[in-house]
């Protein structure tokens, strides 16, 4: 008997509203992409919990604690269908940036023009210099005024 009074009478319309709850959070129903795109925005969350806190002022508060697990779900379910959009990938390693680096530069091929300047430049194949000496000494004189500005 106590149990009984304990399960409250529901109008029809909050009968309705219940069974509809209950099939929602108990079966894994499809969220269609419209409705997905609306929860996910802002003002569809916003919209929701204002429907939320005027749904614990105006029914049964049983309906209302199923809706909150309805639009918890709804919630989920949405995030999860929106496609995530990368901003920005993360920075490859020195190892892997290397290997590119390596195939976008082709191996180094000697040219005939490069092979023969090799062989007939004088640099680094000529004798040491030899230095001479002169009687020949440079002398600094005055110059007078050219050398102010």
């Amino acid at each position: 008997m106590k149990l009984l009074k304990f399960v409250p009478s529901f109008k029809p319309l909050e009968s309705i509203l219940l069974v509809t709850f209950i099939l929602l959070v108990v079966i894994d129903v499809p969220i269609p992409t419209v409705i997905s795109n609306v929860v996910t925005q802002p003002l569809g969350l916003v919209t929701l919990l204002l429907l939320s806190l005027y749904l614990f002022y105006t029914v049964h508060p049983i309906i209302a604690v199923l809706f909150v697990f309805v639009v918890y779900d709804l919630v989920i379910k949405s995030d999860s269908k929106q496609q995530k959009i990368t901003i920005s990938e993360p920075t490859p390693s020195q190892r892997v940036k290397d290997v590119k680096m390596k195939k976008m530069n082709p191996s180094v091929k000697v040219s005939l023009e490069e092979e023969v300047v090799e062989k007939m430049s004088p640099i680094g194949h000529s004798d040491i210099s030899v230095y001479t000496t002169s009687t020949f000494k440079p002398i600094s004189q005055d110059v007078g005024s050219a050398s102010l500005v």
